[in-house]
């Protein structure tokens, strides 16, 4: 529902009315202490050019750029991306050293203005770091923009003039930030102000031709900007339903107080192929393929918008969790280096357990579509191994170099923290609420209370759960988060209402196997334990035919397989048979066995108002 207090704008242009919020702070005076300018260098060599002119620099001044982005956790390496770094002092070239990989030092005065320019190719069309082309533009600073060593702290000025050749074709361009603007012209163009380097980090800049609309929550300008739409895009329908997430979420944190942002910005980057986002303290960077937005005259949710929403949903949510309560060791982020952490359970999955939660609390699905979505999670936890292998804990810590870093083996030796944190959350949850004394809704609210909105630790969690609950759950966190155990989500979703049944599961999950059907079978991943494994099976097998033993008062029989599925279609009743795979150019021939039976869950309501009072 849209309460008394809000209201949505959109506008079928290229760009609506540009939001025009109440700069966060004072206006910076004539001279700043660092000053960044950032402009279209070449459209078709994707290079953005950039300037910083230093006030006060200190002698032989060092530079860097990070080589991580926040909310991204792995090395990526963004300095392969810059190139030029030259210096000048007044009317003298300074020269520039390379110290390493993503450091820099300057020969040059103290106290004396020093100007640095290069450029970035900017080609990567990932909500992470920076692109460029005819058509758009969108970077993050901590891709393009040098930190200067000890001056973190002070202002950052930003300054991105219009670029002076039209797009592709020939619509004028939009600038949208959650940067406080300075300066800046109908089209956002201009400056803008960062109190710190970490503030200018966690601004994203989206600029073209986008789709743009505005919407208040909870008396909070929001505007939502789309590159890359098509005709038939409902922009109306998308901020109708954002508004109703965000609503909610301020609601669910603060009641009626105000929240810790003065305006917040969606970034959406509409695309043939893709799908993430990147989560900021007043903004996030989105990106989803153009069939899931949602469509003029189409009544019904496809279940591309349904996911498009719960990445609203999930990122949103993290403007509090993990932007603002977050891990202990996210109290100043090292851009220099990995950050570990063992929380990523609770920031991405507890996060991820209330994405789609708030879609079911703000009517956007009913409740048989939130249990579908909570069955898909299940099944996919379920069907990975690496859950008997590694806690969520431990996933967390190693997300730098599993996670991030998936291969053949990953379902073997990892859980997600994502999905698995958010069977952890709601085990919890129903377990709360089974107990009668509090909910986990409450046990959020009293850390952000207990924190300060700022750094967490574990033992935290701890003590807001055994205050609210009533007793301790340290077993409950021995074995959901650090052990590797099942949860007993089973027994708890009962009791809450729902039933759990089991059915045959597809022939992929039947033999362990992972495959890509797109042009016969390629194997991806062979799980542990499986039929597959036993047989024989590796990544990067293509599996062409069958070949069946000899039956009574049949001959043997070969057979070409295009799917997986058509092995039923070919062996019956048949258990045990020959693989034929092509492996590295030989073939190889695989005695294979199929498992009896196997199974899958389907969640389905038993008691609907024992449901419905879950997730209400």
């Amino acid at each position: 529902m849209t309460s008394a207090n809000s209201s949505k704008k959109s506008s079928s242009k290229p760009a609506g009315r540009k939001v025009a919020p109440k700069p966060a702070r004072k206006p910076v005076g004539k001279t700043v202490a660092l000053h960044y300018t950032v402009e279209v260098a070449d459209f078709h060599a994707h290079l953005l050019q950039v300037t910083l002119r230093i006030a006060q620099p200190s002698a032989s001044q060092r530079v860097t750029l990070p080589v991580w982005i926040p909310g991204s956790y792995l090395v990526r390496e963004f300095s392969k991306n810059l190139q030029g770094l030259q210096a000048k002092q007044g009317a003298r070239a300074a020269e520039v050293h390379q110290l390493d990989k993503h450091r820099w030092q300057v020969d040059c005065h103290a106290d004396s203005p020093l100007e640095l320019r290069w450029q970035v190719y900017a080609y990567d069309n990932s909500v992470r770091a920076a692109w460029l082309d005819a058509s758009r533009c969108f970077f993050n600073s901590t891709s393009v923009c040098l930190q200067v060593e000890g001056q973190e702290e002070v202002p950052h000025l930003l300054e991105m003039p219009a670029p002076r050749k039209a797009s592709a074709d020939g619509s004028r361009w939009h600038l949208a930030t959650g940067l406080t603007p300075q300066k800046v012209d109908a089209q956002g163009f201009g400056t803008y102000l960062a109190a710190s380097y970490d503030e200018l980090a966690d601004c994203p800049v989206e600029m073209g031709a986008f789709w743009s609309g505005e919407f208040t929550a909870c008396g909070v300008p929001h505007r939502f900007v789309v590159a890359g739409a098509t005709g038939s895009f409902d922009g109306d329908r998308l901020l109708a339903d954002a508004q109703r997430i965000c609503e909610a979420q301020i609601t669910f944190w603060h009641g009626k107080r105000k929240p810790p942002m003065q305006r917040y910005v969606f970034m959406l980057n509409a695309v043939d192929d893709g799908y993430g986002g990147l989560e900021h303290r007043n903004s996030t960077a989105l990106i989803a393929t153009r069939r899931d937005l949602p469509r003029i005259g189409e009544a019904r949710a496809s279940d591309g918008y349904v996911q498009l929403l719960g990445l609203i949903s999930h990122e949103y949510f993290h403007t509090w969790n993990v932007k603002r309560l977050r891990p202990a060791e996210f109290t100043r982020y090292r851009y220099e280096a990995e950050n570990y952490t063992q929380l990523l359970w609770f920031f991405e999955g507890f996060t991820s357990y209330y994405d789609d939660l708030f879609l079911r609390r703000t009517n956007l699905i009913d409740s048989t579509v939130y249990l579908k979505l909570l069955n898909r999670t299940i099944n996919q936890v379920q069907q990975t191994p690496g859950r008997l292998v590694q806690s969520v804990a431990q996933a967390s810590f190693d997300a730098w170099v599993k996670y991030y870093r998936q291969d053949e083996n990953t379902p073997n030796a990892t859980v997600s923290y994502y999905t698995k944190g958010s069977l952890v959350a709601l085990c919890f949850d129903l377990t709360l609420r089974a107990e009668g004394r509090t909910t986990l809704d409450d046990v959020m609210r009293a850390l952000w209370e207990r924190c300060s909105a700022g750094p967490m630790s574990e033992a935290d969690f701890a003590a807001v759960l055994a205050a609210l609950g009533g007793r301790s759950f340290a077993k409950e966190i021995a074995e959901w988060v650090h052990g590797t155990g099942d949860l007993p989500l089973r027994e708890l979703l009962g009791q809450h209402g729902a039933l759990v049944l089991d059915e045959p599961s597809q022939m992929a999950q039947r033999l362990g196997l992972r495959v890509s059907e797109t042009s016969g079978v390629q194997i991806k991943n062979v799980l542990r334990g499986g039929a597959a494994e036993a047989a024989g099976f590796a990544a990067g097998d293509e599996w062409i035919g069958i070949e069946l033993p000899v039956r009574k008062g049949k001959p043997l029989e070969n057979w070409r397989l295009m799917k997986l599925e058509e092995l039923t279609l070919y062996a019956g009743q048949q258990l045990k048979m020959t693989a034929i795979v092509s492996r590295d150019r030989r073939l190889l021939r695989l005695p294979l066995t199929l498992p009896k039976e196997s199974t899958t869950w389907r969640i389905v309501p038993r008691d609907a108002a024992a449901v419905d009072r879950w997730l209400g």
